[in-house]
């Protein structure tokens, strides 16, 4: 148990134990003034009974309170589970949103690096043809020297071998 609610039924235990000793007292009847008329009445009897109504108004009033926070409470738990919901859903919507955008992108990015694989490949198909033509040109070049050569060393032997 709480220590407020240990506390209160000790105070309550000790009333009614100082009711119970003193009984005879609570129920001699005294005269009583109510401003208007004069009665013969148990004045602790009186009081005991005043203390009990209080005591139970003010048990009433904690549950009433009790009752409306936990109403309360209810309400903002429902009220938060649907905020939370709203926002799980938000967050959804944009990360499908941004998948959406990111495929775009990425669409975009794999055109590009075609184009730009397209582009290459031409380049260096053009290298490539016009290294092959370089080559070629150089073989020509190299062969006509050679050949070049050949004869100039045919026509030097002829010649010096013709003389003698």
């Amino acid at each position: 148990m709480r220590f407020r609610t240990l506390l209160l039924l000790v105070v309550l235990g000790a009333i009614a134990a100082f009711a119970a000793v003193n009984w005879t007292a609570f129920t001699t009847p005294t005269t009583l003034s109510l401003v208007f008329a004069v009665v013969q009445a148990p004045l602790g009897l009186i009081m005991l009974a005043l203390a009990a109504v209080i005591t139970v108004l003010f048990l009433v009033f904690v549950v009433y309170l009790q009752t409306s926070v936990i109403i309360e409470t209810r309400r903002y738990g429902r009220e938060l589970q649907t905020q939370r919901e709203l926002a799980d859903k938000a967050e959804a919507s944009r990360f499908t949103e941004l998948r959406g955008f990111l495929d775009t992108e990425l669409s975009k990015l794999a055109g590009r690096v075609a184009e730009v694989k397209t582009g290459t490949d031409t380049r260096l198909d053009q290298l490539d043809r016009d290294l092959r033509s370089a080559v070629e040109q150089a073989g020509n070049t190299l062969a006509a020297y050679i050949g070049e050569l050949e004869d100039r060393v045919e026509r030097g032997s002829s010649g010096t071998n013709s003389k003698p």
